[in-house]
């Protein structure tokens, strides 16, 4: 009996202009967690895609518990008991949770689904791995944390051993990370394999048992976690030592350049309103950050500060201009840029090429058309410059479509254009979501370079590190209203924490009270 349940030996994977995969070995252990790191566009998702059936290798072979198999799709690899959860969750949003979890393996009698076994069966699975979720509930009208969960027991219903995570982490908040972790250690306790692929340090350093570092298509090195560090790991992953401090100095604020009084947005998902009567202003030469646990309304305050919601009480004024009743295209052109949430939903159109959506809110401009009708030529270069210039990393330069880059590498591509439009306020939302520890590095300097130029800078992030980093002020955001305003250099992550949780209030910005 081979000591690996699982083996890709010499894998190599290739796409039009590029070797995502290049000669690559990882051998996964029965009852471990294997860490896969690499930047973005290292190749680890391709890696995952060819053991799960998704990608043909055009070299290497693929040996379970060692005997070699042939992967040709995810059914292969689920009659394999090999599980997988994607980066961008693979669920159908207007079916119900139960309907996505026995969605192809649907248990049936005489033509008809028996959804009742199903459901004893899910109800089961969820209380056992503490993966408390509503099987009724549909899919859309859920959190981000909920449908990952929702991911993860459609492995476990498929009695799957081994489990790819792909980012798993990367659209959870602080404390659905936590219950992460502790569900992926119960798992290697019953002797279930995990694949866990990220670029978070923390994460590896406290769940992983080895770890495999790519680096642009090739294997770097395999490593126990115990005999490394996180910095020995983040010089094998960009080849240099990266700085985890943010270095920035004292804010010197000027004019007010956003004014919010009194905002209401309603809520989708029942009948309250999402922002209750927000207030606070953004001035040049600062970064004030929204921190608060996801779903407290800071979705909502962004889409209604950015126009993709309308508000239904309140004011917004952007540069001395009442942009409360304006719209998405008027606002941009007033001196707002918004880094959005969900890249894919708001970011991004994902079957245009990279050149097309550097200037989708640009387009109209002169030096981009000519009578109504495109330069081609001067769009395929600005393009180049901001590929240059940001290290997004694509196939085909300009002509790459969007769809085919890797998340961190669509994050990147935002980012650059938002920042390029030269605005007085730069709204981003979870700027750094999915972001290697380089990139995260190069986007934080960006930001606060963004402030030292005067500009206004309003950050909304679930990352406590990067909260407390960045920020010169921070407003906790909690059921739809500011709780605390809060000074990073006089707080803890600790107090933070507690506004987030609801368990403290002080909308003044005074002394805190329990």
């Amino acid at each position: 009996m081979s000591e690996y349940v699982i083996e890709m030996l010499n894998i190599t994977k290739e796409f039009p202009g590029i070797k995502a995969n290049d000669n690559i070995t990882l051998q996964l252990k029965k009852g471990e967690v294997h860490a896969l790191l690499g930047e973005n566009g290292a190749g680890k998702s391709t890696l995952m895609s060819v053991l799960f059936g998704l990608y043909q290798p055009e070299a290497g072979v693929i040996k379970k518990d060692g005997v070699e198999v042939k992967i040709k799709n995810p059914n292969d690899a689920n009659a394999l008991h090999i599980g997988m959860v994607h980066q961008h969750f693979k669920l159908v949003e207007v079916f119900s949770v139960l309907d996505n979890i026995i969605l192809g393996v649907e248990p049936g009698k005489g033509g008809f689904i028996q959804k009742d076994e199903a459901r004893k069966k899910v109800v089961a699975l969820s209380e056992k791995y503490g993966l408390r979720v509503d099987p009724d509930a549909m899919v859309e009208d859920i959190s981000v944390g909920m449908q990952q969960r929702v991911e993860i027991l459609k492995m476990l219903y498929r009695d799957n051993e081994i489990l790819i995570f792909d980012e798993p982490t990367a659209v959870l908040t602080p404390q659905e990370i936590d219950e992460l972790m502790e569900i992926m250690r119960g798992f290697t306790k019953e002797g279930k394999s995990i694949l866990f692929i990220t670029h978070k340090l923390n994460e590896i350093m406290a769940v992983a048992d080895r770890c495999t570092v790519l680096r642009k298509g090739k294997c770097i090195g395999t490593v126990e976690i115990k005999d490394t560090t996180k910095e020995e790991l983040s010089h094998m992953m960009v080849g240099r030592d990266v700085d985890f401090a943010v270095e920035k100095q004292p804010a010197k604020p000027g004019k007010t350049v956003l004014k919010v009084r009194d905002m209401v947005v309603p809520s989708k998902m029942h009948k309250n309103n999402a922002v209750k009567g927000i207030s606070l202003e953004v001035r040049a030469g600062e970064i004030v950050c929204i921190a608060g646990i996801e779903g407290n309304g800071q979705t909502e305050f962004v889409y209604g500060l950015t126009g993709l919601e309308k508000i239904t009480g309140g004011s917004l004024e952007l540069e001395g201009h009442d942009i409360s009743r304006a719209t998405i295209r008027e606002r941009s052109k007033l001196g707002m840029s918004h880094i959005p949430e969900d890249r894919h939903k708001h970011g991004l159109v994902l079957d245009y090429t990279l050149a097309d959506n550097m200037v989708l809110q640009r387009y109209w401009q002169p030096e981009f058309q000519n009578r109504g009708f495109i330069k081609k030529g001067e769009v395929v270069k600005y393009a180049q410059k901001l590929i240059d210039q940001y290290d997004v990393r694509s196939g085909q330069g300009p002509a790459t479509v969007a769809r085919s880059m890797s998340g961190g590498n669509q994050q990147k591509a935002i980012v650059a254009r938002e920042i390029d439009k030269d605005p007085e306020l730069l709204v981003a939302v979870q700027p750094t979501r999915g972001l290697d520890v380089g990139a995260i590095e190069y986007i934080h300097k960006q930001l606060v370079a963004e402030r030292d130029r005067g500009k206004a800078v309003l950050l909304v992030s679930l990352e406590l590190d990067e909260v407390m980093n960045l920020s010169d002020r921070i407003l906790v955001m909690y059921e739809g209203e500011i709780v605390g305003e809060l000074d990073p250099k006089q707080t803890t992550v600790q107090e933070l924490g507690l506004y987030m949780a609801g368990a403290k209030r002080n909308t003044k910005g005074g002394a805190a009270n329990e």
